[in-house]
């Protein structure tokens, strides 16, 4: 997966949220114009090649001053969000860098 096409799919209103990302979104108090604008302003943090269903990568973007993690994965033709997320410890140290 890249960024661009991710970005592309995303700005052309191809994606679609799992059930499970949703209410990640939602427990976060992010609502849809955060995580769009957090993966049009993001960055691929880790590449997942294949985690049982499929290829899927972390992007890491900001909305706001609020860092929003998305798991992107594909869906047919559609990018899925697999899971939403604001990054924190003790699972991440910043959003960029995953704690040990």
């Amino acid at each position: 997966m890249d960024i661009a096409t991710i970005q592309a799919k995303v700005s052309a209103g191809t994606y679609l949220y799992s059930r499970h990302a949703d209410n990640e979104r939602k427990l976060d108090h992010l609502t849809f114009r955060h995580v769009k604008d957090a993966i049009l302003s993001g960055a691929i943090l880790e590449q997942y090649p294949d985690t049982g269903r499929g290829e899927t990568c972390l992007v890491v973007g900001v909305s706001g001053n609020t860092p929003i993690h998305v798991v992107c994965g594909w869906h047919g033709e559609k990018i899925v969000f697999v899971t939403v997320y604001i990054p924190r410890p003790p699972k991440f140290t910043d959003p960029w860098t995953r704690a040990r």
